[in-house]
């Protein structure tokens, strides 16, 4: 079976600011439908950016780094990448903004964000318990040198999108690699930005960019959940055409041939400085391995599926260092060992990451997803090689990241 999945969120997410920053009229095609996309371009619109489609192309009427204060607030829906780029991207454009979410995202992180922007000279408030509500004000922002507490590349991404509009340098050093799309992409389109191991440097002066065409290649993290079906399906095989291989993206994806999975890969182009190409994979055998360390950030969306798969693995499979996942859309930590002991599997819970003993059986369960997509999606899977019938509390929030996600299972499994 061959599968062409919907655009990568975070090349959407990037590429539609982009195209508001860029001089000019960019096209963008297979740009990811989920509802954290439309929550970006719907704050784009806000600050005044002229968005349109035209048959399967989304134009973008770039105003060369122009915005107008919305009139009402921005609301980021769930999305934490667009809080967070779009905090980076309107802090030195001279506009008045307030940034909400839903009461998931309203519950997450932002200091981290907010905290090296100050340092740049940004004028943003932020509630005492360090999350949003934000408000931004206008403020002329300056140099930075930065380096990361924890591997995060919405953090980094931020502030190289505030760097855009600064008067620079802006150095920002990472612990460990992390996404690398707002780099290739600001490359490509000619900015002045060194990449020299972990630092990255966005060179001194407000930085142009340049109107581009772009065909958004599909989501490694959506494939991860597919690819996990077919792994654990006796008698399959699942090619994905047209798919993201950058390698920070690919690390769920080398961890599960780690576990023995039939899986392939080649390069066939690059579009604005990514990797795509073709991804096969078999019917495997599976065996626990551990996880940990620089591993983490390639493949931390994508735990809750690798969860799954472990569970079918002969012996035991440890993900530690992974504490970031409590502060995500849920606690996936909590949610995917309370879910998973309801279906019967052995699994430790730790304060970073659990450990689980496999194979096992799984059995039918009532599960709880915390209205978070990726927990949704993972036991979606999970429920198509349990025994009996299983049900999810809240099956369409997977409509956040990827609409039709069922459907794809569906033909998968059958």
């Amino acid at each position: 079976m061959r599968l062409h999945l919907p655009g990568d969120k975070s090349i959407s997410h990037r590429a539609l600011m982009l195209g508001a920053l860029a001089e000019g009229t960019s096209h963008l095609s297979n740009v990811s439908s989920g509802a954290d996309v439309l929550s970006t371009r719907q704050c784009l619109e806000q600050c005044g950016i002229p968005i349109r489609e035209e048959g399967q192309q989304i134009v973008i009427e770039g105003q060369g780094g122009v915005f107008k204060s919305p009139e009402e607030e921005l609301n980021a829906g769930n999305a934490g990448t667009t809080a967070r780029l779009l905090t980076g991207l309107l802090a030195g454009r001279g506009i008045h903004a307030r940034i909400i979410g839903d009461s998931s995202l309203m519950r997450r992180p932002m200091d981290r964000v907010v905290e090296p922007l100050l340092q740049m000279g940004a004028n943003i408030q932020l509630s005492l318990r360090g999350t949003l509500p934000l408000a931004i004000h206008p403020a002329q922002l300056g140099k930075l040198g930065y380096t990361l507490p924890v591997a995060s590349a919405q953090v980094k991404s931020a502030l190289l999108l505030a760097g855009l509009a600064s008067e620079g340098p802006v150095r920002v050093t990472e612990p460990a690699p992390s996404r690398n799309h707002t780099e290739l992409m600001l490359q490509a389109l000619g900015v002045d930005l060194q990449v020299s191991d972990n630092r990255i440097t966005l060179g001194s002066g407000k930085q142009r960019i340049a109107p581009f065409e772009l065909n958004v290649p599909g989501d490694p993290s959506s494939a991860a959940f597919p690819a996990a079906l077919a792994a654990m399906l006796p008698k399959t095989e699942l090619t994905f055409d047209n798919l993201l291989l950058n390698p920070t993206r690919m690390g769920f994806f080398r961890a599960i041939k780690r576990m023995g999975a039939q899986i392939s890969w080649k390069s066939k182009l690059q579009n604005l400085g990514e990797e795509v190409g073709e991804l096969t994979i078999r019917s495997s055998e599976l065996r626990g391995i551990k996880i940990s360390g620089t591993e983490i950030p390639s493949l931390i969306d994508e735990i809750p599926v690798l969860a799954i798969l472990a569970t079918q693995a002969k012996g035991a499979t440890v993900v530690r260092d992974a504490g970031e996942l409590r502060v995500k859309e849920s606690d996936r930590i909590k949610a995917v060992c309370e879910n998973l002991k309801r279906m019967g599997v052995r699994i430790q819970e730790l304060t970073d990451g659990f450990r689980i003993w496999g194979p096992t059986t799984l059995r039918a369960a009532t599960i709880r997803t915390y209205h978070d997509h990726r927990i949704a999606m993972a036991f979606a899977v999970a429920s198509r090689i349990a025994v009996g019938k299983t049900t999810l509390d809240d099956p369409d929030c997977v409509e956040i990241s990827f609409p039709g996600f069922h459907d794809t299972i569906r033909r998968v499994a059958s």
